[in-house]
This record gives C-alpha cells, structure tokens and sequence, in this order.
C-alpha cells in the first residue's frame, strides 16, 4: 500500500539505504516518490502551501543528487536517466517534476557556463551537502543589473518568476553590466539579507512551484564565483548555449509525466467507478466494454506512447551532447538537437493537453467531482505549456526542413 508525503516523512524509507547504482533503480525510486506524491497530490494542491516537506522528499529520496559526482555522495547519472526521473515524479506531482527538473538543471549550470574549477566546487558543495536549487533568470524581464565593485560583483533588480528559489539553499542569479550589457551567472546562498520573496504565485495551475517574484538588492557575489570569467573576461564555448534546449526538453518530461499520471488515474476511475451508458443499441455490462471509451483510451494511448519513443529519442541525442567534452560541441550539432526538442516539447504538450481535456468524456460526469481531483493535470499542463509560444516551436521545425536553417541561441531557442 502506498504511504503519504506524511508517512514518508516521518518513517524516512530510504533512511540507511545506498542510492541505487543503475538508471533502472534511479528511475524506479523516482517512481516510488511519485506513488507517495500522488496520494494527497490534490489537497496538497488546493491548500497551496510552501512545498518545503515536498523538497525535503526529494532530498531524502536522493533524487536531488542523481547527476551528482559520485566520488561526493551523488548518483553520477547521465541526462538520460534525469529526464526520465523527471517524468516520473511530474507524473505523480507536476509541480513537484517541475522542481526537481529545474533543480537539476541549475545544478548543472556551473558545468554549462563555469570554468573547471567553478564546476568542482559547485558539484562537491551541492552533492555532498545534498543542496536544493532555484533560480531567478526569468529573461521576460529587465535583466538584473550588476555592478562591478572591485573584488566582488553587486547584483540588484526583480524578476516576476523564480521557480523554486523560496524553498532552495543555492540560488542562481543571471544579470547584465549596465554599460556592456555583458551578462553574469553566479551561484549564491539563498538565506541572506539582500534576497526577499514576493510571495504572489497565484497561477491556475502548477500551484506548488513557488514560481512568483523576488527583489534582489544589493546581493554582493566575489568575481571568483562569476560562472566562466577568468581575470573579469568571460571565456566562450558553444556548450554554454545548451542551458535553453535542456531546459526545453525539462519541459518535455514534465509534460510527459503530466500525462501519464493523467491517463493512470483516469483508467484507474474507469475501471473502478465509471458506469456504461444504458441507454445504447448495445449497452454493456461494464465501462471497460463501452466502444467509445475503448476507442477513446486507445487514441490517447497510441499519442502518449508516440510522444514517449520521440522523447527518448532526443533525450539520447541531447545527453549526447551534454556529457561531451566542452569544447567539441559546434554549433550545427547544438542546432540539429534544438530543433529536434522543439518537435519533441509540442509533440508532448498536445499528447499532454489532449489527454487531460478528454479523459474527462471516459470517465464521466462524476468524475468532475472536486473530491476526485482530475482537474488537476488540466490545469497543470495548461499553465506550464504556455511557458513560451509552442508555435515557435513548430516554425523552428520547419524553417530547418524546409531550408535547413538551425535556431539561432536565444533566451527561448
């Protein structure tokens, strides 16, 4: 039987244990939180409390560490593995996927933009002590301004958007030189005066991410924590340009996930409380003989499962990439797989957003109870995929196959 977030908690199952040592074991414990999350995911939901039990979870599940150096305590897994975790925990929580996916893409981001020395220490500090991490790079906004004060960099501004930044112990800052508009990564401690968040994340959906505003205010960072200066110059890579394309394909899983747990819970209604219609030529003893539910189920399975085969795909390709040595990543390659997790990000939001809108027609009226809970990856997926225009997305697709053109980096490609 499955146990609560609660229950977990406070009996700590994995207390004693070594991480797993295979992908298979990683995503499997990833699915085990995912059962836990599930249980209360909707309550959870409509209380709309700090997720910091939710965190704590995951960090003692170790799913916070998976791409961690294992010389420090981590899983030292590949993106393979960290996007299907993703999708697993997103298809128990979606707001809690999309934590965990954000939480690893920044732990990551020292090796994205940071010098060999600035991705040690930021690898062992976050390993070891089995950190969380959040960002405030939101680019719709004014970039945050930074100063150069001598020994140190000052940053200060607001971003509306801070994905887990309230519930993390590292936050990353992203902001630009006034004159230059040269920009800067650092790395700082969350806890500290300078730092204040807005608490006004009010969204239909995704309602557990702690995603709303913070001010930034004179928090000072030494120049030797600028991710990639070395003597105040940055030092350039086409691998640095891999933070926007990993992320798309974070989404990707959450989406995935979003779905599957979806289509879970909807058969499981089916099968368990859903009645045939009476009132056919052919009525039938069960919901699970109705034609129009068999058929329905086994259109959205037959996209999910499409969608999933098409990630996995680029989930390769990608890791293929960022597992790489730095310095051998060109730009076609890094445009080629830009393009091909554009496919795979709408390919997944329409599977996702199809499967939430219609499970409701197989399920049945009832099922609109808000004891039930379906509207939850409704909203979920509905919130997070308007993140940034999927159309954008299919043009990318077909500027590259009708002309061959790759997607030029940006905060969004």
């Amino acid at each position: 039987m499955t146990i609560s977030l609660h229950e977990a908690l406070r009996s700590s199952p994995w207390s004693g244990l070594p991480g797993p040592s295979t992908a298979e074991g990683w995503i499997a414990r990833a699915r085990q939180v995912a059962a836990i999350l599930s249980v209360d995911a909707v309550e959870r939901d409509r209380a709309g409390r700090t997720p910091t039990a939710e965190v704590r979870l995951l960090k003692d599940s170790r799913l916070t560490v998976v791409l961690g150096p294992a010389a420090h305590g981590g899983g030292g897994q590949s993106w393979t593995t960290a996007l299907r975790v993703i999708r697993a925990v997103s298809a128990g929580d979606g707001s809690i996927g999309q934590l965990l996916g954000y939480h690893l893409l920044w732990a990551w981001a020292a090796r994205l933009v940071g010098t060999d020395g600035q991705i040690e220490a930021v690898e062992e500090l976050y390993t070891s002590h089995n950190l969380f991490f959040g960002g405030a790079v939101n680019p719709r906004d004014a970039d945050l301004t930074v100063r150069d004060r001598g020994e140190t960099l000052e940053f200060s501004g607001r971003k509306s958007f801070s994905t887990g930044a309230r519930v993390s112990d590292l936050l990353v800052l992203e902001g630009a030189f006034a004159a230059s508009g040269e920009h800067v990564f650092a790395i700082v401690p969350t806890d500290q005066e300078g730092i204040r968040f807005l608490g006004d994340w009010d969204n239909l959906g995704q309602r557990l991410t702690e995603s709303g505003g913070v001010d930034i205010d004179g928090v000072e960072v030494p120049w030797a924590s600028a991710a990639g200066f070395v003597d105040k110059t940055f030092r350039s890579l086409v691998y640095n340009t891999l933070n926007v394309p990993l992320i798309q394909q974070i989404f990707t899983s959450i989406y995935l996930g979003i779905a599957e747990g979806a289509l879970a819970t909807a058969l499981a209604y089916t099968r368990d409380k859903t009645r045939p219609w009476p009132y056919g030529s052919a009525p039938q003893e069960s919901a699970a003989e109705e034609w129009y539910i068999l058929e329905t189920y086994g259109d959205l399975q037959s996209r999910l499962w499409s969608a999933q085969a098409l990630a996995d795909s680029v989930d390769a390709e990608l890791a293929g990439l960022l597992h790489a040595r730095r310095e051998t990543v060109t730009e076609r390659a890094r445009g080629e797989v830009a393009v091909r997790i554009a496919a795979s990000k709408q390919v997944a939001a329409a599977a996702a957003l199809d499967t939430a809108h219609r499970i409701f027609e197989v399920t049945g009226a009832r099922a609109t109870s808000n004891a039930v809970g379906l509207d939850i990856f409704w909203r979920n997926i509905r919130t997070h995929s308007l993140h940034d225009p999927v159309a954008y997305k299919r043009r990318e697709v077909g500027e590259f196959v009708l002309s061959d053109r790759i997607p030029e980096p940006s905060w969004y490609t």
